[in-house]
């Protein structure tokens, strides 16, 4: 059984989802792929790991880096759960292009390179939008690009960041 609960953010709603323990899902309202790996039965119900992730999401949109991450249950593929940990290593307010985080990838997995175009596809099947900062990849020459809930909620994390000129 999973459970979800609701945000209200600057930048629109928000859907978590826990299996009771850990952080499983953050998504905008919305989103390309809202709720993937969410189970089929699940309940409204206001949890601890609710109220650490809300926490952790007041601080962020106060334009703080938060101090703490929520424990977090990463439903992928070992691949995708690969990239995801590499997306957590981006400091805030810094982003990294695609290729250096195929590059990143390939090195500590012992390959001599990785198709960014394959790291593109895990980041944006990223399940726990925000906390795992998907928006802070850009693409090769810095441009904004993909990004699950929307170019305009990217590039609006981003200069919460101070990542991007306002």
């Amino acid at each position: 059984m999973d459970y979800i609960w609701h945000y209200h953010s600057p930048l629109g709603g928000i859907t978590m989802a826990s299996d009771g323990e850990a952080l499983c899902g953050l998504w905008f309202d919305g989103q390309k792929f809202f709720g993937a790996g969410l189970s089929q039965q699940f309940r409204e119900q206001r949890l601890q790991i609710f109220d650490d992730t809300c926490r952790w999401l007041d601080s962020y949109f106060s334009g703080k880096a938060p101090d703490t991450t929520p424990k977090l249950d990463m439903r992928a593929t070992p691949f995708r759960k690969a990239i995801w940990e590499l997306l957590l290593t981006i400091p805030y307010g810094q982003t990294m292009t695609y290729g250096e985080l195929a590059s990143r990838y390939a090195g500590l997995n012992g390959l001599t390179k990785m198709s960014a175009q394959a790291v593109g596809n895990a980041v944006a099947h990223n399940s726990i939008s925000i906390i795992i900062p998907c928006h802070r990849v850009v693409g090769t020459d810095g441009t904004l690009t993909g990004y699950a809930a929307g170019l305009d909620k990217k590039n609006r994390l981003l200069q919460l960041e101070r990542s991007l000129p306002a």
